[in-house]
């Protein structure tokens, strides 16, 4: 039951966040424009909406729950890991940029945080690790086939990339 709860709480979330994660990075020349179209009347990017709602029903359908439960364990705690990593070197690489959010004691608490998580991700099995890889490398395809060409960093010319990020 815990599984059930916990699982259907992560799916909800992922229903409200990654349409909008795709929407941001269609907006940046990540992802196709059709991932950044916003429906007309609630404003809502429908499309990114839709995919995530069929793709997360069939993972659902097809997959075990204690699979699907490994696979959301394993991407999160990566994704917390690479912001606590994120956060820990920007620090140093660029201190002026403005953050709406600072983390108190970040030389202490970012790289607790990539230490934690990597713990905790050790602890997953191997053929969980495995299809970490598999979507890993599934990524980079993406990106090294659509994303580099068509980002809006790409487009930009070096010296405007440089002094637009201390301004942000």
């Amino acid at each position: 039951m815990g599984a059930i709860a916990g699982l259907s709480s992560v799916i909800l979330v992922m229903m409200l966040g990654q349409p909008r994660i795709f929407y941001a990075m269609s907006k940046d020349g990540l992802l196709p424009p059709v991932f950044s179209r916003v429906h007309a009347r609630f404003r809502t990017p429908w499309l990114a909406t839709i995919l995530t709602g069929t793709l997360a029903m069939v993972m659902a359908g097809l997959f075990p729950i204690g699979l699907l439960g490994e696979l959301v364990s394993i991407g999160t705690l990566l994704a917390f890991a690479i912001v606590c990593g994120g956060v820990f070197v920007l620090r140093f690489t660029d201190p002026g940029i403005h953050r709406p959010f600072r983390v108190p004691a970040f030389w202490l608490v970012c790289p607790l945080g990539v230490f934690f998580c990597g713990y905790l991700m050790w602890g997953l099995p191997r053929d969980t690790w495995a299809r970490l890889l598999v979507w890993m490398a599934l990524g980079f395809v993406i990106y090294f086939a659509y994303s580099r060409r068509h980002s809006r960093l790409a487009r930009r010319p070096a010296s405007a990339g440089a002094s637009s990020s201390r301004a942000l």
